[in-house]
């Protein structure tokens, strides 16, 4: 949405948030953080108004969970920081070749190798290792784990048989592969009569997760509250690395418009670094990428095309919304390279495709 870039202003603020682990940058790549933010106004998230006009429960508690871990590590938010700052230069480089602009550079303007790990058509396979919480763990099979990877192959790839809504021709050619995808690791079964863990990730330390830094570990649950799911965005401890998800939304599921699998593709969004499609500020914060439009909440249900706010018209297919499982379609382009940021070489998840 916002450029990414501005001038010897930006990048004397930046440099005096940083550390010196931030590597410098040349003047043709200059990154702005002015519109950076890791805390939301968590209210904002707890209830909102659905198409209808019908209050209802949030969905997804990534951001007051986020909150909570922010307060309880005050070393979290320079990392976010410094993850969002490599992000940027990266997406900004990205194309570009080596040196000064129109220079050529000395290495006769090859691309960078980061730039590389975006650009190219390397499919990032990411091993997930699910753990079932349930008072009888038996009650989620085999065959829904293996189809919950299924949903998540297809709409990391683009190959969601869902159809956007009638007349929504501008985003018709937003939709884009984002060359990752998903194998099973492994499944561990738990019997445990929780009624609701909640977002404190008391289920994460009850039950740890399998080799973070190489696999995805998704725990699947009992949550209460309305909520979905959960996730923890790149940067955090790796003792609670991963998602959350209620069992009831895998598909064949019992959560009613929300049981074709596409929680785990939305708090996999998350975990991938991408932020609420809204922005979790209203129209005053941005989700960082180019292009999706600002708005000023989550959408539900399945919402009529157009829906416009904050001046332009939401993108309430993108899986990064809250609408229906059967409504959601897309990430974008810019999306997918912010996804893929994370995988290069000094990225938080730099490790999983060595």
């Amino acid at each position: 949405m916002k450029k990414l870039f501005f001038g010897l202003a930006s990048i004397a603020l930046l440099f005096s948030a940083c550390n010196n682990d931030t590597k410098e940058i040349t003047l043709d790549q200059e990154i702005d953080m002015s519109d950076f933010y890791v805390y939301t106004d968590s209210a904002d998230d707890l209830t909102n108004k659905s198409n209808t006009g019908k209050e209802i429960n949030k969905t997804c508690g990534t951001m007051s969970n986020l909150n909570r871990l922010l307060a309880e590590n005050p070393g979290l938010e320079k990392k976010m920081f410094d993850i969002e700052y490599h992000t940027r230069k990266l997406i900004n480089a990205k194309g570009k070749p080596v040196g000064n602009p129109g220079g050529g550079g000395s290495d006769g303007g090859e691309p960078d190798i980061d730039v590389l790990r975006i650009e190219d058509n390397l499919n990032i396979v990411i091993p997930v290792y699910f753990h079932i919480i349930l008072p009888n763990a038996n009650d989620v099979s085999n065959a829904q784990i293996q189809s919950q990877l299924n949903v998540l192959n297809d709409d990391f790839s683009k190959l969601n048989t869902n159809l956007l809504p009638s007349g929504a021709t501008n985003f018709i050619n937003d939709a884009t592969n984002t060359d990752i995808s998903f194998t099973l690791a492994g499944i561990v079964r738990h019997n445990d009569n929780t009624s609701s863990w909640g977002t404190n990730d008391s289920v994460k330390r009850s039950y740890p997760p399998v080799s973070p830094s190489t696999q995805l570990n998704i725990w699947v649950c009992n949550l209460g509250s309305g909520l979905l799911g959960y996730a923890q965005f790149p940067g955090g401890s790796p003792d609670t690395d991963g998602i959350v998800i209620l069992h009831e939304s895998l598909p064949g599921g019992s959560a009613s418009n929300y049981n074709l699998g596409r929680t785990a593709s939305h708090e996999v969004g998350h975990y991938l670094n991408l932020r609420h499609i809204w922005g979790d500020g209203r129209c005053r914060q941005d989700d960082f990428v180019e292009d999706t439009p600002t708005s000023d909440g989550p959408n539900y249900g399945c919402p009529a095309y157009p829906t416009v706010n904050c001046s332009s018209t939401d993108m309430t297919m993108n899986y990064m919304d809250y609408t229906y499982d059967s409504c959601m379609y897309m990430f974008t382009d810019g999306q997918r390279n912010r996804m893929r940021a994370i995988f290069a070489s000094g990225g938080p998840r730099e490790i999983m495709i060595q």
